[in-house]
């Protein structure tokens, strides 16, 4: 196990040799929150995996301090790129700690100032140039949709690897998600009362594997009285190369994601870890004169689906739907964004629907952007853990408000059972399906 300092012996802040670049290094005001109680170790699943002080959000900002005075090396690149930045530590801290802000500040410093190996870099830029962009997903459709499941045959020839663990998530689709699209501008249903107009934000993955949850939602929406835009670009609000320090990249998408949602007084999301990332642009922008207020007004305007309709009186039928589902929490709604209650109680309104809950709800599947696939030993084991716990409540169904979820929770369930956007039940009950 690593060997930290104590609190009494921490380095002072600030070294003149200090490993962090002057763009935006951990902020020192911030890692002094930390008091190092430990009421962070029982929820952080990276420290669960590996039992290691390093691989704690308390040690892990013990190296953030340490990286203000000295130089930083790969045990420094390792312990963070094991961090999932589930921030389940945020939601447990008694003390207030923003490691949610902290660990943002401190990928990118990795990315700049540790040098990958050739390996690393080549597999993540694949990562980064595929899933980011829909039009290159979709074209894998094609073979995705061949009986027997292509990915999953080609990731029994390379098991226990990263290009294994990437084929095997991959999940069966029909050849139609190769060519659908939404609609532009979808109208309120006929007979509601107009809600005024709501811009949807698509995902990359999202609208190329699960174009049927987009779908769904939108007409939840409009079935709700909103006039529903879906701009097809951007492709990508710059989540996945925000949350794996890819800083540059992730900008440049966040200010064409700004720029394309301007004109709408509010942007919904159905997928967790977009709407996280598009909350956060404030921050993401805050040393930036030119983009700082338009960052701030943008993700005040962010809302999660079921904020959205978690906030208004419903207006159309609720139909019975006879399930019982277990209600997955995704980590970048429940723990970064706090939208816990909004799901289930729109699940709950649903006639004939019974909600279960899992045990150890607070802890991450192992998808976090994409972990499963630079870490996919550690992701698997609590890919594992989490599948078990959901199976263990006799559900017939799952809900989850995110793809990576999906994808993890689905490769990991010894017998199968549907996985299911909460938006995907929803319509359901309104069409009476």
């Amino acid at each position: 196990m690593t060997v930290l300092p104590s609190g009494g012996d921490q380095p002072a802040l600030h070294g003149a040799s200090s490993g962090w670049d002057e763009h935006r290094p951990p902020d020192p005001e911030l890692i002094k929150d930390c008091v190092h109680c430990g009421f962070c170790l029982t929820t952080c699943p990276s420290y669960s995996v590996f039992q290691d002080e390093a691989d704690s959000p308390r040690g892990r900002i013990v190296l953030m301090r340490v990286g203000h005075e000295d130089p930083l090396g790969l045990a420094m690149q390792t312990h963070f790129d094991r961090c999932l930045g589930c921030m389940a530590c945020v939601t447990a801290c008694p003390s207030g700690v923003q490691y949610d802000r902290l660990i943002e500040q401190v990928r990118p410093q990795v990315e700049r100032n540790v040098p990958r190996s050739r390996a690393d870099r080549l597999y993540r830029g694949l990562i980064f140039a595929l899933f980011t962009h829909p039009g290159r997903v979709r074209a894998m459709v094609p073979a995705l949709a061949l009986p027997g499941r292509l990915g999953a045959r080609l990731a029994r020839l390379v098991p226990k690897t990263r290009v294994g663990a990437l084929l095997s998530l991959a999940p069966p689709v029909k050849l139609s998600a190769a060519v659908r699209q939404l609609n532009r501008v979808t109208p309120p249903a006929p007979g509601v009362e107009p809600r005024g107009r709501i811009a949807f934000m698509q995902g990359c993955i999202q609208r190329a594997l699960f174009g049927d949850v987009n779908a769904a939602t939108v007409r939840v929406l409009a079935a709700e009285g909103f006039e529903v835009h879906a701009p097809r670009t951007p492709r990508c609000c710059g989540a996945l190369q925000l949350h794996g320090g890819v800083e540059e990249d992730a900008l440049v998408q966040a200010r064409k994601t700004i720029a394309a949602y301007e004109g709408y007084d509010t942007i919904a999301v159905n997928v967790a870890g977009c709407g996280s990332a598009m909350k956060d642009y404030g921050h993401l922008f805050s040393d930036d004169p030119a983009w700082a207020a338009r960052a701030a007004a943008f993700s005040a305007k962010v809302k999660d689906v079921h904020e959205v309709l978690g906030a208004i009186e419903p207006q159309a039928k609720r139909h019975p739907v006879e399930l019982t589902v277990a209600y997955h929490d995704a980590c970048h709604l429940a723990h970064a964004q706090g939208v816990r209650t909004q799901p289930r109680d729109l699940l709950r309104g649903i006639p004939g629907l019974t909600l279960v809950e899992p045990a150890e709800w607070e802890i991450c599947c192992g998808s976090a952007g994409i972990y499963n696939l630079t870490q996919p030993a550690a992701a698997a084991e609590l890919g594992v853990r989490k599948a078990k716990n959901l199976a263990a409540t006799g559900a017939e169904a799952i809900a989850a408000a995110n793809p990576g979820c999906a994808l993890q929770i689905t490769a990991h369930l010894e017998t199968p059972v549907p996985v299911h956007h909460p938006m995907t039940l929803l319509d359901r009950s309104l069409r009476g399906l």
